[in-house]
């Protein structure tokens, strides 16, 4: 195999290897906020944080959510900047921004590799009938259907990414 066909399986074959983690990693920090029950005022609150942090110093988060891709749901890796929390009857969405740094069919990037994302969420309360009823917070990107179940870790945050924002 030609040196450049070897590298170019070996980045196909790391873009596998960190799809599978980041799946790994969104299906146990869902099940753990499933576990905890989490309800959307939380996690409302946890957002309205992170929009003050944003504003006063330009923090941008760890997000993992999931894209669709042809039917299949794929876990996507970005950073995200909350611009603002809007609670208006009854449902709670979320402005952001968001900076991709991993998707599968283009591998890791740097933030800045591509455009910034404009998106809206809706945080809300769903039932999970399979765990007897009880319910669970629940944040979807409402811009399309394509964005689905974000994870925000307010524990992993950047303050050098507002020159990207932009």
């Amino acid at each position: 195999m030609a040196s450049p066909e070897l590298i170019k399986e070996y980045r196909r074959f790391r873009a596998f290897q960190k799809q599978a983690q980041l799946d790994n990693e969104h299906r146990g920090a869902q099940t753990k906020i499933d576990e905890a029950r989490v309800s959307a005022a939380r996690m409302t609150e946890a957002y309205r944080s992170m929009a003050e942090k944003g504003a006063e110093q330009g923090a941008c988060y760890r997000t993992l959510y999931l894209r669709d891709h042809d039917g299949v749901a794929l876990t996507c890796e970005g950073w995200m900047f909350v611009r603002r929390v809007l609670a208006e009857g009854g449902a709670t969405r979320v402005r952001a921004s968001l900076l991709e740094t991993f998707r599968l069919e283009n591998g890791q990037c740097a933030p800045g590799d591509t455009p910034v994302e404009k998106i809206t969420l809706e945080i809300y309360d769903q039932l999970l009938v399979d765990k007897g009823m009880a319910t669970a917070v629940r944040i979807d990107g409402v811009d399309g259907d394509r964005h689905s179940q974000f994870l925000t870790f307010n524990d992993q945050v950047r303050g050098d990414l507002r020159r990207f924002l932009k």
